[in-house]
């Protein structure tokens, strides 16, 4: 078992930045691929960000293409998502998700076997 939790969402201004963190625990995050993924009120989950299980691919939705960076830190167990030049349409939960390694790169929710309670991300226009 992997348990993931998700921070440092919060409330910013169209154009700001914010970093999420997703730190896990129960077995080493180094044994699985990761991915960002995202869900607004009323819309299907959709896929943002992925890195592979080393770290050396990283895959981004197009919506968040050259705004947004997917990093690992296997040694602290954890991910992250830097997020720049925030747009409204960014607004949702976020949930940090592990898949196994062969899944790296994945855009669909179902190749993702644990999943975090998610952060919310609130940018105001």
């Amino acid at each position: 078992q992997v348990q993931l939790v998700e921070s440092g969402g919060g409330l910013v201004q169209a154009g700001g930045s914010l970093r999420l963190s997703c730190a896990a625990s129960g077995r080493p995050l180094s044994n699985y691929a990761m991915g960002w993924f995202r869900q607004a009120p009323g819309k299907e989950r959709e896929f943002a960000a992925a890195i592979s299980w080393r770290g050396a691919t990283t895959y981004y939705a197009d919506s968040v293409a050259g705004r947004f960076t997917i990093s690992r830190d296997n040694a602290k167990n954890t991910i992250y998502l830097q997020m720049n030049s925030l747009k409204p349409e960014d607004t949702a939960v976020y949930h940090c998700a592990a898949a196994p390694p062969y899944y790296s790169g994945s855009n669909s929710p179902n190749q993702y076997t644990y999943w975090g309670q998610g952060t919310q991300v609130t940018v105001s226009s």
